[in-house]
């Protein structure tokens, strides 16, 4: 592994803290229709400060955080960082069991908050550490944990050190004004955060997360930045929703989390011709680099930045980063003995380039051949009629598996003639091993609360 980097306790968080007393008459955050500038952070983040001090929450105790982006939320957190507190952010929308998930890392300390931004502090009564929030304690250095979003069994628990992870964002230089959709309990939602502050742009929050609801932000508050997911811009797109609001503020969407449907991509190149449009890459245990797209095709991507080191073993992606996790609360240590992270990425290589095919566990095996779950999405999502589609593998005695998809429709339709057109197109510009054996239309969504694709039944 390379040399740990050498960061001063709180460096980071004070730089932070200082950049904001120079942004003070800027627009810092807008609300539920409120402005509220730097300099109301400031006020806010002495009274924080006190408020911890009050409750007698001591360094290297583990706190969360239950509610959404707000205004209070920001800057306790940034209080509660300058504490040197490992800080666990929970939302209400994506879960549901916290007394389970509080257990894991063993917390101390809760603030919950209301849709007014209102909290209410509670203390419960844990004594054991684990011994990754031991070394942060030790260190004097502040945490984050984050709950992985797997679809199935327990969600593993994700140490970071918070120093390491605002590193990044100190030469943050492009003041902008950004759309908070990804949450704070996600990776790319506090990257969103903090490059946001760090460079003294605004933040806009957003209590609903609709194609409406986001449209009329990005006109009424000129948003230049909108992060986001591939399955959030397919419902832009169908909706046809961007046509009823003036979008033209945006200079930027970035995407990630899942794989961009090649159509999707050609759509909105289309659609937001003035708009760069910039694929990312990151995930929950490593964090996100800077990605550079290749001029003629935005699907692959050159992770930009000496920190963030790659390697390809058996077409699975491998990375080494210094910003990765310290490592799970209630998993094994996933690192190789010389500090690679095995990402569990398919991609292709092109020189310094990649093309994410997709996740090694959602690959289906038919009869010994390999099936990419986004490439036959992105056929299905050429046919006329189709809103959604999610294609996944289904057990099978002679081949193993075989390729189904869901699908759901724009309009209705005779679901026999659509299946049959479905099949004769497939077969037009995929193997046979590839075209779907089952189909089943549905009126459901096909993807989870937090805009991401769901492929399992």
């Amino acid at each position: 592994m390379y040399p740990e980097m050498i960061i001063s306790p709180k460096m980071n968080i004070i730089r932070l803290i200082e950049k904001i007393k120079l942004w003070k008459e800027n627009e810092a955050i807008i609300c539920n229709g409120e402005i509220f500038k730097y300099d109301w952070m400031l006020e806010r983040l002495e009274f924080w400060d006190k408020k911890i001090k009050k409750y007698g929450i001591k360094s290297g105790s583990v706190v969360a955080i239950i509610g959404d982006y707000s205004p209070e939320v920001t800057v306790l957190l940034i209080s509660l960082i300058k504490n040197n507190n490992i800080v666990v952010p929970l939302t209400y929308l994506f879960r549901t069991n916290f007394e389970e998930l509080l257990d894991i890392p063993n917390v101390k300390y809760i603030f919950k908050f209301d849709e007014k931004d209102n909290f209410r502090f509670e203390i419960r009564n844990i004594n054991q550490t684990h011994k990754l929030i031991k070394k942060l304690k030790v260190k004097g250095r502040p945490g984050l944990i984050l709950f992985s979003s797997g679809t199935t069994g327990e969600p593993k628990v994700i140490v970071h050190d918070f120093e390491k992870l605002l590193t990044k964002h100190r030469s943050a230089n492009k003041r902008l004004r950004t759309l908070a959709f990804l949450m704070f309990d996600h990776i790319a939602g506090i990257d969103t955060l903090f490059y946001v502050l760090f460079s003294g742009g605004t933040l806009i929050f957003s209590k609903e997360r609709s194609v409406n609801c986001i449209c009329d932000l990005i006109e009424k508050y000129k948003v230049e930045v909108l992060p986001t997911s591939p399955t959030f811009l397919n419902l832009l797109v169908i909706s046809k929703e961007y046509k009823n609001y003036d979008l033209t503020s945006l200079k930027i969407i970035t995407f990630g989390s899942e794989v961009m449907p090649k159509y999707l991509l050609e759509k909105l190149k289309s659609i937001f011709c003035n708009v760069k449009i910039i694929q990312k890459y990151g995930i929950s245990e490593l964090g996100s680099p800077p990605s550079k797209s290749k001029n003629d095709n935005l699907l692959w991507i050159k992770m930009d930045s000496d920190q963030f080191r790659v390697k390809i073993v058996d077409g699975i992606l491998f990375v080494k980063a210094e910003t990765a996790m310290l490592g799970y609360l209630n998993a094994p240590n996933p690192f190789t003995y010389d500090g690679w992270f095995n990402t569990g990425d398919k991609v292709e290589v092109d020189g310094e380039y990649l093309k994410i095919l997709g996740r090694e566990s959602d690959i289906i095996n038919v009869g010994g051949e390999k099936v990419y779950p986004a490439e036959v999405e992105n056929i299905i999502g050429e046919i006329h009629n189709v809103a959604e589609v999610a294609v996944y593998g289904e057990k099978n005695q002679i081949m193993g598996n075989i390729v189904c998809a869901r699908i759901k429709l724009l309009k209705e339709e005779d679901k026999k003639i659509f299946i049959r057109r479905l099949k004769k197109y497939c077969s037009s510009k995929l193997e046979i091993y590839k075209v779907p054996v089952k189909v089943k239309i549905t009126v459901d969504k096909l993807y989870s609360t937090r805009f991401k694709k769901k492929r399992l039944v």
